[in-house]
């Protein structure tokens, strides 16, 4: 069995060292050598090893030894080394120990007087301690602080043992003593520590008679002070009115740790306004004052606790969180906003806006390499705004429009997005963002962000002038047509074989032909001449950005090019009288439109056009022959109607996840009514007094209500052996975050006593045991309660097995129970989660581990199907309901939930309901760790059938 030690050490078990070797180095005079042969017998016993041969070769040759670290390795061996016999008595040899320690404890040079001291805090065997008693006494007096500090923490431990206060029955006197007379910061600490400790009332005494001193203690007395105050108000809350003012005082301390701590007492302790003020205001100022990224990731993480109770005091400070957007950190400024956007109020609106635009013009100097994703950041932020505060969007929309040519396209896309957004929640702004998104077209460099800019543009362009415009800037875009250069060659051929030739003739051929700039030239070709294949024309230096890209082969937007001169064309015949000018526009429509199709069915690009694309811009060549009313209507007003239902359906989502979020808690129709008015005012201070008001709207609101969900406990409890075994055992699982504890209860079925009963358990996964197995005894029909803390390290299921072990005083051998298996559900450690869709598709596209699971279930209903998939993996379904709505036999959606590791979980559910009724189809599960892909899908294969 391996044994326990304070100090973590490695071993590397693929060189053993041989008992022999160690003592024969041992026996030595060389001390580097020494040295070593006690580190590898120190890793020995660690690793279970007994080597009962070494004691006596370390007493003689390692004891004398004046060497500082063969010292220190000596005492890390005592500590090791077994000190009883079976029966719990000590040794006979360890007298041996005890006059070393003596010496120890009275040498002339302090390390050792104070590794010795530090080393008898680790000793539980009083018959080794009580001879050593005096000596540790005397140095509780001597001149040199470092033997000071340990002989405090020495006489602590001795004095916490079950036989402590009879081997030093005056302690708490004595180090009471000690303090009021110690200059020491750190021996100062570990008095009043003590006193903490072991004398609970001393320590609060002397603390209530130095209160005015208590800012002027160091930094360490500080701490164990606060410490002192959030245990004695946890007990007797009627009593924190004197000590919070203490809390108050240390606020100005020098130490950021003190203040930190005390803005963390303050809010556990008090829910009075003024201590929550007081409390945030410290956090803001560490916020802005501490240069490491992770105490500033802490203090936003405190921020955020208080914004979630008390939201109405974090208002006020609002600019100060804001300030942190000055680290260059993403995770900083990703909290920092994440905090600001839940504070954002009709009062200091126009404050945040202002500054986040000027932030986003400070992303434009390029100075920092990921300016590019905080710029999408921020342009989020100012989204959310707008959308809350529409009065709002005005100052910010324009700005923004300047960077839908960003080289960062996910920047881009989100400018977009609030555009289109905007301009319809917004009609005032609809010529402005108009004009705007004309005049910036050509600055778009990619395809996602030019199509929803050309919807932008076909949907809200009006007025006579804006369709023309629209138009014009889109064959601008285009450039001049066509779109690749054609080639002779065919025509030459045919006119090759009906011209009559002889031997000595040859003839050629003369037809115009399209040069790269667009202009026309005769040129000559002769039958029997080679011709060049066709070549792309890429157009002139002024030719823009539509072309470039349509000539690298994305037809879909192709598609889009057409619709958008389609819904323009169509609307110029409804605005514009002069029917010269509607023909015009139509004609250089189907120009266009029949040379996206050639292009598409050149040889000139790697790929031809896909069906779907050329099918739409088919359907708009058509649509200009026959336009009916009803087809109008289709083009120019549903699909403007779609978007509109789309937003308000996206608003009520979000009022309704705020209404989730929000704490539903009632107050009992029997409980106690206080009325504050009525109470005794005499001796309460102000803080006091907002204290008293706050809790009394907390039990009137229910908030100290906590009801227990009795029969999600009874879930948790596990039956670990059977009902007939000699010991029976159940375990109830508590899962929190990266630890799971199991609470153990162990009952003695038999007449007899357990003796060495060991509860012996390993894992599978990563899951790793944190506490090492101890030995209990248990009479006979009694209960045993063992909790054992296991570390969770990564997202995915973990089997638990072992056995209990024990002896009885009839039988000699050991008797074994195994144990049944308890597997750690992945459901513990993901959580339902929201993100964008164009981050749905980026983390899609980036993750490598996907694991396929083919439908498999008694369900017939699609919807239902799916419902019960969220409901078994605790996913949330990002596809819109609308979107799910109606009987089409075709299902597909998106769910996503994130871990407590902070990883992503991305599945997607496609499925088809056949001629026989059943559900047919895949569900997609991809992540970035291997494990969570697994452990998702084996969950969905055990629960998609539609059982428990």
């Amino acid at each position: 069995m391996e044994k326990s030690c304070t100090l973590l050490i490695h071993f590397d078990k693929g060189t053993p060292a041989i008992a022999n070797e160690i003592k024969e180095a041992l026996e030595g005079n060389d001390v580097p050598a020494k040295i070593d042969a006690m580190k590898k017998a120190v890793m020995l016993l660690l690793n279970g090893e007994t080597l009962p041969q070494l004691f006596i070769t370390i007493v003689r040759y390692v004891l004398p030894s004046e060497d500082h670290t063969v010292q220190k390795l000596l005492l890390l061996y005592l500590e090791i080394i077994e000190k009883t016999d079976l029966k719990g008595r000590i040794l006979p040899e360890m007298i041996l120990i005890c006059q070393n320690l003596r010496n120890n404890l009275q040498h002339p040079n302090e390390y050792i007087r104070g590794v010795t001291l530090r080393f008898l805090c680790r000793l539980n065997e009083a018959e080794i301690i009580e001879p050593l008693i005096p000596s540790v006494l005397q140095n509780l007096e001597h001149r040199h602080p470092f033997i000071r500090r340990n002989a405090i923490l020495a006489v602590m431990s001795i004095y916490k043992l079950p036989q402590g206060e009879q081997l030093l029955v005056d302690a708490p006197e004595m180090i009471e003593k000690v303090l009021s007379t110690e200059q020491d910061p750190s021996a100062k600490r570990n008095a009043f520590l003590m006193l903490f400790n072991c004398a609970h009332d001393r320590a609060i005494n002397y603390l209530l008679t130095h209160v005015d001193r208590v800012s002027e203690w160091g930094e360490l007395l500080q701490m164990v002070v606060l410490e002192l105050i959030r245990k004695v108000c946890r007990t007797n809350r009627g009593e924190k009115g004197k000590y919070i003012k203490i809390i108050i005082s240390l606020l100005n301390a020098p130490s950021t740790a003190v203040i930190y701590e005390c803005a963390g007492t303050l809010v556990s302790l008090s829910s009075a306004p003024t201590a929550i003020r007081a409390a945030a205001n410290t956090y803001c100022q560490l916020l802005l004052s501490q240069s490491d990224n992770n105490v500033k990731l802490i203090v936003l993480d405190r921020l955020n606790e208080l914004k979630s109770s008390h939201s109405d005091i974090m208002v006020d400070l609002i600019m100060d969180v804001l300030r942190a957007l000055s680290s260059p950190n993403l995770d900083i400024q990703r909290k920092t906003l994440d905090i600001v956007l839940e504070l954002v109020t009709p009062r200091n609106i126009n404050e945040v806006v202002l500054l986040l635009k000027k932030e986003v013009m400070k992303t434009q100097s390029g100075e920092l390499e990921k300016n590019g994703e905080y710029r999408q950041m921020l342009i989020q932020a100012i989204h959310s705004c707008a959308i809350k505060f529409p009065e709002v969007a005005s100052t910010v929309v324009l700005l923004m429009m300047d960077f839908l040519g960003d080289s960062n396209v996910a920047s881009a896309i989100d400018v977009i997005i609030f555009v289109r957004e905007i301009i319809e929640t917004n009609p005032k702004l609809r010529v402005s963002i108009i004009t705007r998104l004309l005049d910036t077209f050509y600055q778009i460099r990619a395809a996602r962000v030019c199509s929803c800019a050309l919807w932008i543009i076909g949907e809200y362009c009006l007025s006579p002038s804006e369709v023309e415009s629209g138009i014009a800037t889109i064959k601008q875009c285009l450039g001049e047509l066509p779109f690749y250069s054609v080639s002779e060659e065919a025509e030459a051929t045919d006119a090759s074989k009906k011209t009559p030739q002889s031997n000595s003739i040859t003839v050629s051929s003369r037809r115009p032909a399209i040069l790269a700039d667009g202009t026309y030239a005769t040129q000559s070709a002769a039958s029997e001449t080679a011709f060049s294949p066709p070549t792309i024309v890429q157009g002139s230096l002024t030719s823009g950005n539509l072309r470039s890209l349509l000539l690298t082969g994305d037809f879909f937007l192709a598609a889009v090019v057409a619709c958008t001169l389609t819904k323009l064309v169509l609307r110029l015949e409804e605005v514009q009288p002069s029917k010269v000018e509607v023909n015009k526009a139509t004609t250089q429509a189907l120009l266009i439109f029949v040379s996206l199709l050639q292009l598409g069915q050149s040889p000139v690009l790697p790929h031809p056009i896909d069906n779907d694309s050329y099918d739409r811009i088919v359907l708009c060549i058509r649509l200009f022959c026959n336009t009916g009313d009803e087809i109008r209507k289709i083009w120019l007003q549903s699909c403007r109607q779609s978007f509109v239902k789309m937003l308000s359906e996206k608003q009520l989502q979000e009022t309704e996840e705020l209404k989730a979020k929000a704490q539903v808690s009632h107050a009992q129709p029997d409980d106690l009514i206080d009325f504050y008015h009525l109470k005794s005012r005499k001796g309460m201070s102000q803080l006091e007094l907002e204290d008293e008001v706050q809790d009394d709207l907390k039990r009137a609101t229910g908030e100290f209500v906590k009801d227990a969900d009795d029969a999600n406990k009874l879930n948790r409890i596990l039956q670990l052996t059977g009902f007939s075994d000699p010991v029976y055992a159940e375990a109830y699982v508590t899962v929190h975050h990266y630890d799971i504890v199991l609470d153990i209860t162990v009952i003695n079925r038999t007449r007899e006593t357990l003796q060495n009963l060991c509860l012996e358990l390993a894992t599978m996964g990563d899951l790793k045991l944190v506490e090492r197995p101890q030995n209990y005894t248990v009479a006979p029909e009694s209960s045993k309660q063992i909790k054992v803390n296991i570390k969770v390290s990564s997202t995915e299921t973990g089997v638990i097995f072992g056995n209990i072990v024990y002896e009885t005083s009839n039988v000699l051998e050991r008797t074994v129970v195994v144990l049944n298996d308890i597997h750690i559900d992945i459901m513990d450690y993901i959580s339902p989660a929201v993100c964008m869709d164009t981050a749905f598709r980026t983390m899609w596209a980036e993750f490598e581990w996907e694991n396929k699971v083919a439908v498999n279930t008694v369900i017939k209903n699609e919807k239902e199907f799916l419902d019960h998939i969220i409901k078994s993996t605790n996913m949330k379904c990002l596809t819109a309901p609308s979107v799910l709505d109606g009987e089409c036999g075709f299902l597909a959606a998106n769910l996503y939930a994130k871990s407590v590791f902070g990883e992503d979980a991305l599945v997607n559910v496609s499925i088809e309901k056949q001629a026989d009724g059943k559900l047919s189809g895949y569900i997609r599960i991809r992540s970035k760790t291997q494990g969570i892909a697994l452990s998702l899908g084996d969950k969905i294969t055990l629960k998609q059938k539609g059982g428990s």
